[in-house]
């Protein structure tokens, strides 16, 4: 087995995540300023309601590019902020594209109801009657609530992920009606040539970004690492690792706590796209998941055979080394979350804490190759077994276990009850933010 270390820890390094996600921020805000700009070189209308509905019918159509670059997964985002966290940013400004929509048709309706003394669903339907591209924004409009819907927490928990994400692909039907809306009746794109190269490049930078991360790099990757299944291996009763091969994996920028969206192409599988973490670091020549029988997908992957075809989207993920913010680290797992923490152990260097939680121990699945690799490399390792109460986590038997956790980064893997719980303890053990890591697998459409 191939060990990889990790880089060693700059005592001055900027976090990678805190300069993505400032770039993030700036990105917008300086965006939201161009088009500000560009609407008050267009003039203002008369009346004041239709120059309300144009500001957030301008914010709404930056929004939704947004929207499309948070989802476009594309490599250096991702290793940076991690999928989980930019699905919860897609999903909240999911929610401010979906008001600033509604005060965009509120306020032009009542504003031009006002101008032409109709009430405002006469006004409405003649505009959609009368006014090109306003029909196809009213669809789009239609969509964005449909979708908006669907991604409220009590919906989502009752649909199938396969159903989810076939409503939220109608997010790019709506993208196109209120593109060409834009182009149809927007004065602010039709103001100057500036302001129109201005959107023309937004929205290509948004669609590009969605078309290269989401269609071209994963048909790349797959065409050049050509994977497959090498071999299946049971390691216990309801759970197994699969080895997956191909060509030029060293080439493959993946590391270990990162995971794929996996798809083995046999006749009855092949639509179904499952998150595994990589359960061992990548050393160039094969990769492997571990995955527990918690559903149809899991379940079935104990009678893949060797040779079946793989389809990988990824690798995905800011679970990895690269945060590290000090030269020793905790690793906390749960459960089956033991499979990027198992990774992350054979390539972190420094010295390491590993905390594996249990029901029992003949549910410790990859205990025999921690232990392994906790001798190899010096670090501690510790079983914690027993029932959820009491827990065995809290903060003073978890400061007896690590007494200097506070100076130490903190990788937690594991079921999201288990997590929240060890995340309330590290706060009450004044663990800095910044040495936390965690990742929860959350997929956008």
């Amino acid at each position: 087995m191939t060990t990889v270390q990790s880089p060693p820890v700059p005592p001055t390094a900027i976090r990678p995540k805190v300069v993505a996600r400032t770039g993030l921020y700036a990105v917008l805000a300086a965006n939201a300023a161009v088009v500000t700009l560009f609407a008050v070189q267009a003039g203002f209308a008369s009346n004041a309601l239709v120059v309300i509905g144009r500001f957030a019918g301008l914010y709404s159509a930056l929004l939704m590019a947004f929207q499309l670059l948070l989802v476009a997964r594309l490599p250096w985002l991702d290793r940076r902020i991690g999928m989980d966290r930019l699905t919860n940013w897609h999903r909240w400004t999911g929610f401010s594209l979906l008001w600033t929509l509604v005060g965009h048709v509120v306020f032009i309706t009542f504003g031009y109801a006002e101008s032409s003394s109709m009430n405002p669903v006469s006004q409405l339907v003649d505009l959609a009657e009368t006014v090109e591209g306003v029909l196809r924004a009213a669809v789009a409009m239609v969509l964005i609530v449909v979708i908006g819907g669907v991604s409220g927490r009590w919906a989502r928990r009752r649909l199938a992920y396969e159903t989810w994400h076939f409503i939220h692909l109608y997010t790019y039907v709506a993208v196109v009606l209120a593109f060409t809306h834009q182009v149809a009746v927007g004065t602010t794109f039709t103001a100057s040539s500036a302001a129109t190269a201005y959107w023309y490049a937004v929205w290509g930078v948004a669609l590009g970004s969605v078309l290269l991360g989401r269609v071209v790099l994963p048909l790349w990757r797959n065409w050049r690492h050509q994977l497959r299944v090498e071999a299946v291996v049971p390691e216990a009763d309801n759970v197994v690792s699969v080895y997956i091969t191909g060509r030029d994996l060293d080439r493959l920028p993946a590391r270990a706590g990162q995971f794929f969206l996996w798809r083995f192409l046999t006749k009855d599988r092949w639509w179904q796209a499952n998150p595994f973490s990589l359960s061992a670091a990548p050393d160039g020549t094969r990769l492997r998941l571990t995955a527990k029988a918690a559903g149809d997908g899991s379940a079935g992957l104990r009678h893949l055979k060797p040779g079946t075809r793989v389809f990988a989207e990824g690798p995905y993920g800011a679970f990895t080394a690269m945060h590290r913010t000090r030269p020793e680290a905790l690793l906390i797992a749960g459960g089956v979350g033991v499979t990027p923490i198992r990774a992350l152990l054979e390539e972190i260097d420094g010295h390491a804490v590993v905390i594996y939680r249990v029901a029992g121990e003949r549910d410790a699945v990859l205990y025999d190759e921690l232990h392994e690799l906790a001798l190899a490399k010096g670090a501690e390792l510790h079983l914690v077994t027993g029932p959820p109460v009491p827990d065995r986590l809290a903060p003073r038997e978890l400061a007896a276990l690590v007494p200097d956790i506070a100076e130490r980064d903190v990788f937690l893997c594991g079921p999201p009850p288990m997590m929240n719980a060890v995340l309330g303890t590290l706060r009450e053990l004044d663990v800095p933010k910044p040495q936390i890591h965690f990742e929860r697998f959350s997929l956008a459409g």
